[in-house]
């Protein structure tokens, strides 16, 4: 066997493979589309349906008479961008102190704080219940943003992006005599634009798919997040699994949305988070 046919052989099974896991990642998407254009009864049908059907308008009007989905989208992402924008400015602050300050204990803090990349996040919901309650914040939307502002992730995110600044050139900026908030503005964050695309989409993609917190302090449906709007329609006796999937896939539409727009920044900042010092 030649060279060009081993070589013609190795693209076709590497060609194969991808084509395989493309479609495993495509298809329950595709179902997903499918069966929320069809009833509940058609959904389960044997065999299930495979082309759209003509309940998409049923659907999206029994999700708004039951769960208000108007409103619930116009929460998420009232919630998710306010979010996206008071962390994200949290996270870089805190990468930048990390990244660029010499200050006693700095490496034992941040140790400690990526000891929360490992708690699991259930041990914190008593405490953080308890402390939302003294705040009298239960029911109102500071109680599912505030918390998780400070986001391990994205704080070891923007230091290790932030690393990969040299110093000289912050010094530079300190000798034309910038000061720090213009230094920080200026000569920072221009540079971090591909690491705060992915900072973004990720805090955007966590806020907008959080379910189990919001589900424990919100106790309003008039405030209710579309993850928790689209769990109160599973009734004890009777389901609409054409509604419920004729949510999900509208909820899937911002996520796209922001998805689509980053994209360009997505993998090099998520690469520029694994330079280290």
């Amino acid at each position: 066997m030649t060279a060009a046919a081993r070589h013609r052989g190795r693209s076709i099974l590497l060609t194969s493979g991808l084509a395989i896991v493309l479609a495993a990642v495509l298809i329950p998407f595709y179902w997903l589309v499918v069966g929320a254009t069809h009833s509940s009864g058609e959904v389960f049908g044997s065999p299930p349906p495979l082309l759209p059907g003509g309940h998409l308008t049923a659907n999206l009007h029994s999700l708004q008479d039951t769960a208000r989905f108007g409103r619930v989208v116009l929460n998420s992402l009232l919630i998710a961008v306010i979010y996206t924008v008071c962390a994200g400015a949290v996270c870089t602050l805190a990468g930048y102190g990390f990244a660029k300050y010499r200050f006693r204990g700095r490496e034992a803090l941040f140790g400690l704080l990526m000891l929360g990349l490992v708690v699991p996040a259930q041990v914190t919901l008593v405490p953080l219940f308890q402390m939302m309650a003294e705040l009298r914040w239960l029911g109102t939307y500071q109680a599912v943003i505030m918390p998780n502002l400070a986001l391990p992730f994205g704080i070891f995110l923007m230091r290790q992006s932030m690393a990969a600044l040299p110093d000289e050139l912050l010094d530079s900026g300190r000798m034309d005599g910038c000061g720090e908030l213009r230094l920080f503005r200026q000569v920072v964050l221009p540079p971090m634009k591909p690491a705060l695309a992915a900072l973004a989409i990720f805090l955007f993609l966590y806020q907008w798919n959080d379910f189990i917190w919001p589900l424990i302090v919100l106790r309003d449906s008039a405030t209710y997040t579309v993850p928790v709007a689209l769990a109160s329609l599973q009734g004890l006796d009777e389901t609409d699994y054409g509604a419920i999937l004729a949510g999900t896939a509208a909820a899937a539409i911002p996520m796209a949305l922001v998805f689509l727009a980053l994209q360009r920044h997505f993998v090099s900042g998520l690469l520029a988070g694994a330079v280290k010092e």
